[in-house]
């Protein structure tokens, strides 16, 4: 459980460090952003009780928030991101399976499975923070372009992270 924890924090320190020291300049004319840090959310435990998913995420956005300058708007995201996450686990794991605490990773619970949740996720967090940041339907049509867009540059760095720290099911004999 230690090991679990301790790698979580690593996670958070580095995807945070991501976005923040490389990504939080590079975009395409403020139209493509890529949000690479709400892996943090998504990677977290399944067993993971609710509770503790809602203050992690909110602490993940505040931190987000904090360096980026804006007033709660990756908190309120990643909220959303996280009742996604507890919605999506409800109806696509098995009971027992949400009990354990696996990370929901591209080679635990497949390619499919996986790629869905991140995409899904991904259109979630991307649409709550372009709609709140905009808080208007003046220029819905230009959200629209923004939030499809950084979705794509977001999935693509997250596929990219996924694919260098894939590690296969591992399966043990009792």
């Amino acid at each position: 459980m230690a090991k679990i924890v301790i790698f979580n924090i690593i996670r958070f320190l580095a995807l945070i460090l991501l976005q923040v020291a490389v990504l939080k300049n590079i975009g395409y004319y403020n139209i493509a952003v890529a949000f690479p840090y709400i892996l943090i959310v998504l990677l977290l435990p399944v067993g993971t009780p609710n509770i503790v998913l809602y203050i992690l995420a909110f602490l993940t956005g505040l931190s987000i928030d904090a360096f980026y300058d804006s007033i709660g708007i990756h908190t309120a995201a990643c909220v959303a991101l996280a009742f996604f996450r507890i919605f999506f686990h409800k109806i696509t794991i098995e009971l027992d399976e949400q009990e354990s605490f696996n990370t929901p990773s591209w080679g635990n619970m497949g390619f499919k499975w996986f790629s869905t949740y991140i995409l899904l996720g991904t259109l979630v967090h991307h649409f709550f923070l372009f709609l709140v940041e905009t808080f208007s339907l003046q220029n819905f049509i230009q959200t629209l372009i923004s939030i499809v867009l950084s979705c794509l540059c977001t999935l693509v760095i997250i596929f990219v992270i996924s694919l260098l720290t894939y590690h296969k099911k591992s399966r043990i004999i009792n």
